[in-house]
């Protein structure tokens, strides 16, 4: 596929959440993950995270669909102390693992599982 196909910034995969409280996941994922975007009200907002866009959807006509996503972030420990304190259930402390990444796994309000790494 060529990328003239693509919107300027998008991948060939895109990553969409639906959910009950779009409003609310915005706000998580720009507090937690210094995520950019605003929420739209007739389409899915598109949510920037480092060089990625995740659409975030309103469940109107469909049912809530978390996701499961593994970003990589600049430090560990600081990302998944956002999460904690922006209400979201530790699954995994930081702890470094055999293939190069320090990761932590969490769960949010909204049900999606973020696991959080930085390579070393």
């Amino acid at each position: 596929m060529t990328t003239d196909l693509l919107p300027a910034g998008w991948h060939t995969v895109t990553p969409r959440i639906v959910t009950r409280d779009v409003d609310g996941l915005v706000e998580f994922l720009r507090h937690v993950f210094g995520a950019v975007g605003d929420c739209q009200v007739e389409r899915p907002s598109e949510i920037r995270m480092g060089d990625s866009i995740i659409m975030v959807s309103g469940a109107a006509e469909r049912d809530p669909m978390p996701a499961f996503l593994y970003v990589y972030v600049g430090d560990v420990d600081v990302t998944y102390r956002l999460a904690l304190e922006a209400g979201a259930v530790s699954v995994e402390a930081p702890q470094d693992t055999p293939y190069g990444d320090q990761r932590a796994m969490v769960t949010d309000s909204w049900g999606n599982i973020w696991q959080i790494a930085t390579r070393k």
